[in-house]
């Protein structure tokens, strides 16, 4: 498992407990993850397992499969983390938000080798190697470029063996694009509220993320409010045009769907939430900026997801 974030460390948590050989590759939480193991506190029950824990690439070596829940920011790092990992028989899974991550791995590697999976879960890294899960915990599971193989049905029966909700998707990239309906207004609009974004003003090209001080919003308060649940439905229903127009057929009641929906998980803080709260790099590229050019190349118009992402940028000081 190379990241072992919130994702990361809890979906390599329950494989370990099932009783799989998981590697961990540490950095900050190598020395208590050492020491205690992982701890995950769930309503499916809590458990404590304790994985292998490496510091390096080469302390791990060869691996059947390599999980990846790197944030993107960090992708750059990739081909110096996967190089002592994968060979080629090795199965290379990204569990990364957004586009473009299979599309980098097949850069490094034959596409045959990759796999992407989009995670449908409410966890939090409250310390290291503590991991809070609040609910759901699903894994829409594909290849890239490419129809399922024995092999995606293999490892989909490994994630259900250790208790993960783990389904095998055949268009992998319309299943991106269906994430992204719910990613984008739910991600961006809690930062862009916390810089005071209310009439699509942007802050000045100075400010910084550690300058902001206001609260970010929730999935509660964003639909709490009529003005901003407008907002939320505008962004889905941009992201569902250009999905369409690209030929990922998705209808525009799954915007209504993924709100009504995003209503019973009460005071949800979405990850990109959770990186501004605390300085951290946002996720931007693949989240909001490869979104955009597709929009774009496709001569889709999505106003509201261009100043979003011009927002955003500028509150990272790009």
């Amino acid at each position: 498992m190379v990241g072992c974030g919130a994702i990361g460390g809890y979906y390599g948590a329950k494989l370990a407990h099932a009783g799989q050989n998981v590697h961990l590759l540490l950095r900050s939480d190598y020395q208590a993850v050492l020491n205690q193991g992982i701890s995950v506190t769930s309503p499916d029950g809590n458990f404590t397992t304790r994985p292998l824990c490496a510091r390096t690439p080469e302390e791990i070596g060869p691996s059947d499969l390599v999980i990846i829940g790197l944030k993107t920011t960090a992708n750059d790092q990739l081909p110096g983390l996967l190089r002592s990992l994968v060979t080629p028989t090795t199965a290379v899974l990204t569990l990364q938000n957004g586009l473009g991550n299979e599309e980098a791995l097949s850069r490094l590697f034959p596409r045959e080798q990759i796999l992407g999976g989009l995670c449908f879960v409410c966890l939090n890294r409250t310390a290291p190697g503590r991991i809070t899960h609040t609910g759901h915990g699903r894994i829409l599971l594909g290849e890239f470029q490419r129809t399922s193989t024995a092999r995606t049905l293999h490892l989909s029966a490994l994630f259900q063996q250790a208790g993960i909700d783990c389904q095998v998707v055949d268009d992998l990239a319309r299943a991106h694009w269906e994430k992204l309906v719910w990613n984008i207004p739910f991600n961006g609009l809690g930062v862009a509220a916390a810089a005071g974004w209310e009439s699509c003003a942007a802050p000045s090209t100075s400010t910084r993320i550690s300058q902001i001080r206001h609260p970010v919003m929730p999935t509660d308060l964003l639909l709490a409010d009529p003005r901003w649940e407008s907002l939320v439905l505008e962004l889905m229903l941009e992201i569902i045009n250009t999905a369409n127009a690209l030929g990922f057929a998705i209808p525009e009641s799954y915007a209504t769907l993924q709100i009504n929906r995003t209503r019973s998980l009460g005071s949800y803080r979405a990850s990109t939430l959770i990186d501004f709260d605390r300085g951290q790099p946002l996720e931007l590229e693949s989240l909001f900026l490869e979104p955009l050019r597709q929009a774009q190349a496709a001569g889709v118009p999505t106003p509201r997801l261009e100043t979003l992402s011009r927002v955003l940028m500028r509150l990272s000081g790009l």
